[in-house]
């Protein structure tokens, strides 16, 4: 039985839409958090359905777009060491440094396989235990319960060549510092189904006690996504601010308490920095003392310099949500998928991404 079946109906979404420009009576702006939301949004047209008095924007809810160029140069300069296997999601590759990318480096010699688990790095280090192999941790709290699960694996197998090098953060306390700032007034948040279903409603209650407006969990096909809308622009209009879950197929409003726990076993929170909003305290996850044997910062001790971003680049603003990519000057003239300067442009989850295959 497929649970999405419906989800693209015609005649529902039509029916979801009517109630929508029913409701729709004064200008209003929605953040969409989730890169998987930004995508499906133009993949389906959303923007060009709705009245001209919703605008949707898009945030901070693509992980590889918010890794800083540090993070990238730490991950060249391991891959490069010698005797070293270095393992990445796929999304990482082509994500520029501040001189080269992985895949640039893996051009010139350094060993860098993509891999879609950190459980598959823990089984390439156990094949290889000559070499040490690295695992480029970077996510949300939709992928950090496996990768935590890959520590207790490789503590529990004596896999001590394996080692993570992480950036992962965490979604909540960013969306207070956007909703905190004053450069863009949001009357709504669409949240993101993924992380929703590991963390569950509660972390975002905050924003309606906190800011006073809807936020509402939504799934990831047209017919969530306009529900998911309409809800919001109902709170709006009965003057209401709570937190509701649209996709309750897929997220309960605990959550995935035993990935939580597992989470929590591995890692502490730590403060940490987002491309475009700065460090941010507590969004970090750091690995516990007891595991600091499988953290690559450590083991490899790397030191690089912090850089800035390129010159021109505005994927920082994008992630705000301050500006769309149109009104960046590199914007498919200088920065294009097949040769990025921002890493907006380089994931499947980027606002850039979005916009020049769907939005230009």
């Amino acid at each position: 039985m497929n649970p999405n079946k419906g989800y693209r109906d015609p005649a529902r979404v039509k029916a979801v839409l009517d109630k929508i420009y029913e409701i729709a009576d004064r200008p209003v702006t929605l953040m969409e958090v989730c890169g998987t939301h930004t995508m499906a949004i133009f993949r389906h047209g959303i923007r060009k359905l709705l009245p001209a008095n919703v605008k949707l924007i898009s945030g901070p809810g693509c992980p590889v777009c918010v890794t800083s160029h540090k993070a990238v140069d730490e991950a060249v300069a391991i891959a490069l060491e010698p005797n070293v296997i270095f393992t990445t999601f796929g999304d990482m590759m082509r994500v520029p440094g501040s001189r080269i990318s992985l895949a640039q480096a893996k051009a010139s010699g350094a060993d860098v396989r993509i891999v879609y688990s950190p459980l598959e790095a823990v089984t390439l280090a156990q094949s290889n235990p000559d070499k040490e192999v690295v695992f480029f941790a970077i996510g949300f709290e939709t992928t950090s319960p496996t990768i935590a699960a890959s520590v207790l694996t490789a503590e529990e197998l004596a896999v001590n060549n394996f080692s993570i090098l992480g950036y992962l953060k965490t979604i909540p306390n960013a969306l207070r510092v956007l909703l905190s700032s004053e450069e863009v007034k949001i009357d709504g948040l669409i949240c993101p189904g993924h992380v929703s279903a590991v963390i569950g409603s509660e972390p975002y209650e905050f924003v309606a006690r906190e800011f006073g407006i809807p936020a509402v969990i939504a799934g990831f096909e047209p017919l969530d996504i306009l529900q998911s809308i309409y809800m919001i622009l109902w709170q709006l209009k009965a003057n209401l601010a709570k937190v509701e879950i649209q996709y309750r197929r897929g997220v309960p409003k605990e959550g995935n308490l035993h990935a939580m726990e597992v989470l929590r076993q591995v890692f502490e929170p730590a403060d940490e920095y987002w491309r475009g909003l700065g460090i941010i305290p507590g969004t970090g996850l750091r690995l516990k003392d007891a595991y600091q044997k499988f953290n690559a910062k450590v083991k490899f001790n790397v030191e690089v310099p912090d850089q800035p971003e390129p010159k021109g680049c505005r994927c920082g603003e994008v992630l705000r949500g301050a500006i769309t990519p149109l009104e960046c000057p590199l914007f498919a003239k200088v920065c294009t998928p097949e040769k990025p300067v921002g890493a907006c442009m380089v994931s499947v989850e980027g606002t850039c991404a979005a916009y020049y295959k769907y939005g230009r």
